[in-house]
């Protein structure tokens, strides 16, 4: 019997989902302070590690699946993501212990997981590559919305350690049944209605370049760049947003929503941005968004006295920060081909492990230096303004001696 393309597409979501729950660190940070009289900096170090982790593993889980094929790759990743939060529940207030189960381990089947559906699909969906791969990652970004409402439900209700528990069964369960759904289409497969491109020399700059000749590249460092600046924004912001509105004011229950309405719009950015990057071009996608979220980092500070104006500031800053997702495996299938492009994303992934580590605790550890995060969030608007001005200089890779074929 033949599989519909759109099941793959069901897989992704089920797995996004639960990756997605990582970005509900930030109703993590208040209860890990007060339980354990851990620091801000503690609790966004546990969070920077998983993500540091989460991009260092996903070189490796690139080039596995691109020899294996997805599945075996997303299973192994769901089953050690379950497990860093099952044995997290049983940690107590171990900083150290925290940072091995939620940030190695559970770091490390985010990793694995992650890269699986992005590159199934990019060879699925060839003809609708922007919209597909931002479709994928939405559920990354619903996934923090639903499971930053769940977590916060249990850790009131139940505590730290039973929330930590719930997660890792919830993660058992989803993440291996998604991964069952994951496959690469056949050899030289294409869908109804699309018709071959013709290998010629002169198309041949535009495919399947392996990483080894990627790294050569200086496209490959723009991207790597933008990408690091980008997100260490977006990651400031997730890590420290709950705490932030809490410190300015607002109620536990309002900064908590915040948290909810950013990753909405980080799932909605994702969708809109890959569906407008088919038309608009990639690099003019990024050129506004990254210019668009400058422009909120700048004024961040300022929104955080109403509910409202909060809230406005998180769909703003989440529905950018998605694009990010959508628009660089988008790119990077786009510059330097399909046939490698599990690990050739992995590498320009590793962007996304130093902004893991650069974006939060630059947050944390201006707001416990100064008490304000104002000159963590001026810092993020500028990282952005730079990312929009390097992707001016962008242009397709060119094999040498094909200039003029």
């Amino acid at each position: 019997m033949k599989m519909s393309r759109w099941w793959i597409v069901l897989g992704a979501l089920i797995i996004q989902l639960c990756l997605g729950a990582i970005y509900s660190w930030s109703v993590f940070v208040n209860p890990l302070k007060e339980a354990y009289a851990f620091t801000t900096t503690q609790t966004q170090i546990i969070f920077s590690v998983a993500l540091a982790v989460f991009a260092l593993v996903m070189i490796f889980a690139g080039r596995w699946q691109d020899k294996t094929g997805p599945r075996k790759v997303a299973l192994t990743g769901g089953i050690l993501l379950s497990i860093g939060y099952i044995l997290a529940a049983f940690i107590g207030s171990s900083f150290a212990g925290l940072m091995l189960t939620i940030g190695v381990i559970g770091g490390a089947g985010l990793g694995l997981g992650y890269v699986c559906p992005i590159a199934a699909l990019i060879k699925w969906f060839p003809d609708k590559r922007g919209l597909i791969t931002g479709l994928a990652v939405a559920g990354f970004g619903a996934g923090a919305w639903i499971f930053a409402q769940l977590a916060s439900y249990l850790i009131t209700a139940y505590g730290l350690s039973t929330a930590f528990l719930s997660l890792g069964l919830i993660f058992l369960a989803g993440v291996p049944g998604g991964a069952l759904l994951l496959s690469n289409p056949p050899a030289g497969w294409l869908p109804e209605g699309l018709s071959p491109v013709k290998q010629t020399v002169a198309n041949l700059p535009q495919n399947d370049y392996p990483w080894s000749e990627m790294l050569a590249l200086p496209q490959f460092w723009i991207f790597w760049l933008m990408y690091a600046l980008g997100a260490s924004a977006g990651l400031m912001v997730i890590g420290n947003l709950k705490p932030f509105g809490v410190h300015s004011g607002l109620s536990a229950a309002a900064a908590g929503a915040a948290v909810g309405i950013l990753a909405l719009f980080n799932g909605a950015g994702r969708i809109s941005w890959g569906y407008a990057s088919d038309f608009l071009s990639r690099t003019r996608a990024m050129l506004l968004m990254f210019f668009l979220q400058g422009l909120m980092m700048l004024v961040l500070i300022k929104m955080s006295g109403t509910a409202l104006l909060l809230g406005v500031a998180s769909a703003w800053v989440g529905f950018n920060y998605g694009g990010i997702f959508a628009l660089f495996p988008s790119a990077t299938a786009d510059y330097f081909g399909t046939r490698n492009v599990g690990v050739n994303y992995g590498l320009v992934f590793t962007s996304y492990g130093v902004a893991g580590i650069v974006g939060p605790i630059l947050g944390g550890k201006v707001f416990d230096l100064t008490g304000d995060y104002k000159i963590a969030f001026i810092s993020g608007g500028i990282f952005c303004f730079v990312a929009a001005g390097l992707s001016i200089f962008l242009k397709k890779p060119v094999r040498a001696g094909t200039e003029n074929a």
